[in-house]
């Protein structure tokens, strides 16, 4: 018709939706991912206080410089006060500095535990999943036996058996630090191994490895430059919900008793020690019972946020 002009294309076909799922040009898959995690609101509020707890446990004490081993019975467990900002316990010793000394151990208990967890099971999924028959078969006959153990009497049973040892080899707080890594890691890596295990199998029979298979890439090519890449993501959640565990088995120990010394004011030690006085110290047990709820709880915050982040099928 004259003077009519062309109707303009509608912008809410399918076209329009599958440019609106790809990224622009200038945004990166890294980006993207960013992008999302700083929608999800509590997982941002969650990555600020873990943030803050994180700086406060490694500067804090170079700024608050009183011993965490000094004793001064006049001041025993006294409230929240000028001299000592978050009181003292029955012994008058800081308890300000002891939560920021106990804090490094009880957070890097957690990373190293994860760390563990982590990498036993990358190697076991990884190989289970590009395995066929008898080898996948006994791998996740093992993973499904770990499952099965009764965890908390086993940690018990390897720490009565092995504390002392490695006290002798490298020294109390080192040998305990490695004995309980070691032992929470050792026992956190099956979920790990069964989520990648399954991301294998998924991954291996597309397109991409496919063709990477079809140039001659190697099996360890494939995993490593194609496999593991894209399933790192479910690998990732996985791990801040090892970290949260890990700290929280190590109050567990450390508030049965079993865990650091004393003299090494972990946060569960110290819930351990202020037991006895809730009706007269509250503080005691409420500022260390209080670190470990906000940092478990700002890291499965985190874990909630990656999750939607590094999920290829969201698109926001």
């Amino acid at each position: 018709m004259a003077g009519s002009t062309p109707a303009s294309p509608s912008t809410d076909g399918p076209a329009a939706a599958v440019g609106r799922a790809i990224p622009g040009p200038g945004t990166s898959l890294r980006g993207e991912a960013w992008k999302r995690f700083r929608r999800h609101r509590l997982a941002l509020v969650g990555a600020v206080v873990l943030s803050l707890i994180v700086l406060a446990v490694l500067i804090g004490p170079l700024v608050w410089t009183v011993p965490i081993d000094e004793i001064d019975f006049k001041s025993k467990l006294q409230g929240p006060s000028w001299a000592h900002p978050l009181g003292t316990d029955d012994l008058g010793q800081d308890l300000l500095a002891r939560m920021l000394y106990g804090g490094r151990i009880s957070i890097a208990v957690g990373f190293a535990a994860m760390a563990i967890a982590i990498g036993i099971g990358i190697v076991v999924g990884a190989l289970a999943g590009m395995s066929r028959g008898p080898v996948d078969w006994f791998l996740m006959w093992v993973t499904d036996l770990f499952l099965s153990l009764p965890q908390l009497p086993l940690l018990l049973l390897l720490i009565y058996l092995f504390r002392d040892s490695l006290k002798a080899m490298v020294g109390t707080e080192t040998g305990v630090f490695i004995m309980v890594v070691a032992v929470i890691g050792g026992f956190r890596w099956m979920p790990v191994a069964r989520l990648v295990r399954a991301q294998f199998l998924s991954l291996r029979e597309k397109e991409f490895v496919e063709a990477a298979r079809a140039l001659g890439a190697t099996p360890l090519r494939q995993v490593l430059a194609h496999i593991l890449p894209n399933s790192l993501g479910p690998v990732i959640v996985a791990g801040t919900i090892d970290v949260a565990a890990a700290i929280i088995a190590e109050s567990t120990l450390s508030f049965l008793g079993l865990g650091f010394p004393p003299d090494i004011p972990t946060w569960g030690r110290l819930l351990f020690d202020a037991k006895d006085h809730l009706d007269i110290a509250p503080h005691w047990a409420m500022l260390p019972g209080g670190a470990i709820f906000l940092a478990v709880l700002s890291i499965n915050y985190m874990g909630d946020g990656l999750r939607d982040a590094l999920d290829p099928r969201r698109v926001m």
